[in-house]
């Protein structure tokens, strides 16, 4: 956090003052029934599309690595 980070007082209560901000918003969505249920609405499409973005960044991400990894092994038989 920006306390631990800066070691100052006025970074000490503009962490707090974030915080509170973040619990007053938690209990502001908690307490209006339709916020509620449209931030849930909203998080299921999103992560259901991001879902296959993540899928795609992994299997790039291993793609690669299982590339690297031929390049770099010991080669083994006949060399020149």
């Amino acid at each position: 956090m920006l306390s631990s980070v800066l070691k100052s007082k006025k970074a000490l209560h503009v962490n707090i003052a974030i915080m509170r901000a973040f619990v007053f918003i938690r209990q502001y969505a908690l307490t209006h029934k339709d916020l509620t249920d449209k931030l849930k609405e909203l998080e299921t499409k999103y992560n259901k599309q991001f879902k296959d973005v993540y899928e795609a960044i992994n299997y790039l991400l291993k793609d690669t690595k299982q590339k690297k990894q031929q390049t770099e092994r010991t080669k083994i038989g006949y060399k020149k």
